[in-house]
């Protein structure tokens, strides 16, 4: 794995999903601002079609996909960092054929430009957007899938969303796996089993394109239920890296149709392999209330890793609580004890989701001395125009609490997103 500690960047939405007046059913509530900006960008699947012969699969076969534009820049604090900024247009062009007798096939390219106008050149560019070239473009779904009633068989170049796995889209490129999947559902379980080789998207690093899971992969497996209770439990063996078993248990109860509780706990324990130095325990909890629309929320997490070890939260967004836009967990917590709580506020009406959300992260004296302390602000909206058309923006304050000194984490950072799905 070319990349184990990852950073987000764009959270849209704090609490995306919370409960507008209007809404007679409650939608899934979300764990993180990190999880929530997933929304913002995603594509909904499309029903596929039946076909009764090999000329109907192409026949009815449908297309889909996304444009994306949007526009990042830092605003550095510390006197010897450039500024940098981008402006990037591309999207999504996914291809799936009909099913027969349960067998169906789909393929589709993201693609990511700079618009060399509107972006900084050499020290000035972000590389976020695009890679550091100015341009991307990856097959990054190609699969054959098999269906049979409540079973699923998927192979190939695929996204996935599990706690420790995920398509995190936070950026133009969303992170896609090259897996076997297999997953079966049963009275509201959901049960899933696979191995991952290889993952590309922004948290993969654009430069590196198909980066390996894990030396040999990641085999992997769990079971979850989500319902009034939530339950997830599961397992990764990330090869010769670490193992990695995961928890988390809750309940999300509709008091009326305008007045939500959601609570939940969390635990990850991490056992290093071959002295890869990824080895930590993490608990975590998180608390939501939201009224007519008015979401208020307070998340906590703790992670113990110990002498010479650190921490690891997925290949993705991760599944911890406290995971903001750009601060999580795992970038203090090295050779050390670290915490963070991050509380906030949102208010959905009708298509306008605003937030406002505050974190601060720290990290106790490490073998050498040295603390960390970091705090991020989150300020940001979502305007959903119609079930095609949405446009975002974050504005991301970040300031190192322990230096008297700028450092590389003291930064303002404005995103602004505009999707078309069709």
């Amino acid at each position: 794995m070319k990349r184990l500690i990852v950073t987000s960047l764009v959270p849209i939405t704090f609490l995306a999903q919370t409960l507008s007046a209007e809404d007679s059913e409650p939608r899934d509530r979300l764990h993180s601002v990190r999880k929530a900006v997933d929304t913002v960008g995603k594509i909904e699947t499309k029903e596929v079609s039946v076909a009764n012969t090999v000329k109907h699969m192409f026949e009815d076969g449908k297309v889909s996909g996304q444009l994306r534009t949007s526009y990042g820049a830092y605003n550095q604090k510390m006197p010897s960092v450039a500024d940098t900024y981008a402006t990037a247009i591309g999207g999504i062009l996914k291809y799936e054929l009909a099913s027969l007798y349960g067998f169906n096939a789909a393929a589709a390219v993201y693609t990511s430009h700079d618009i060399n106008a509107f972006s900084g050149d050499n020290e000035h560019h972000n590389n976020d957007l695009s890679s550091s070239s100015g341009s991307y473009t990856e097959m990054s779904e190609a699969y054959i899938n098999y269906k049979y009633q409540d079973f699923n068989f998927r192979v190939g170049r695929q996204t996935l969303d599990t706690p420790l796995a995920d398509s995190d889209d936070i950026r133009m490129i969303q992170n896609t796996f090259e897996a076997y999947v297999a997953s079966y559902d049963y009275q509201g379980f959901s049960l899933m089993a696979g191995h991952i080789n290889e993952w590309q998207g922004y948290d993969a690093d654009l430069d590196e394109g198909w980066s390996k899971a894990g030396i040999n992969g990641t085999n992997f497996g769990g079971i979850a239920y989500n319902d009034v209770l939530e339950f997830n439990l599961w397992y990764y063996d990330i090869t010769k890296q670490t193992n990695a078993l995961y928890s988390d248990f809750g309940i999300q109860y509709s008091i009326n149709k305008d007045m939500i509780v959601h609570a939940m706990v969390q635990y990850l324990k991490e056992n290093e392999i071959d002295s890869s130095g990824y080895e930590t325990e993490i608990y975590g909890a998180m608390f939501e209330y939201v009224i007519h629309g008015l979401g208020l929320n307070i998340a906590y997490n703790q992670a113990d890793s110990r002498h010479g070890k650190q921490s690891f939260s997925g290949t993705g967004g991760g599944t911890l609580y406290t995971s903001m836009d750009t601060m999580i967990l795992d970038e203090i917590a090295q050779d050390r004890k670290a915490n963070a709580i991050v509380s906030g506020i949102s208010y959905n009406y009708n298509d306008f989701t605003f937030l406002y959300a505050y974190g601060s992260f720290k990290g106790d004296a490490d073998s050498s001395g040295v603390k960390e302390h970091i705090v991020e602000q989150n300020i940001g909206f979502e305007y959903n125009f119609n079930d095609e058309f949405t446009v975002a923006a974050i504005y991301v304050m970040e300031e190192d609490k322990q230096n008297s000194q700028k450092t590389l984490n003291d930064w303002d950072r404005t995103q602004v997103m505009l999707n078309y799905n069709f």
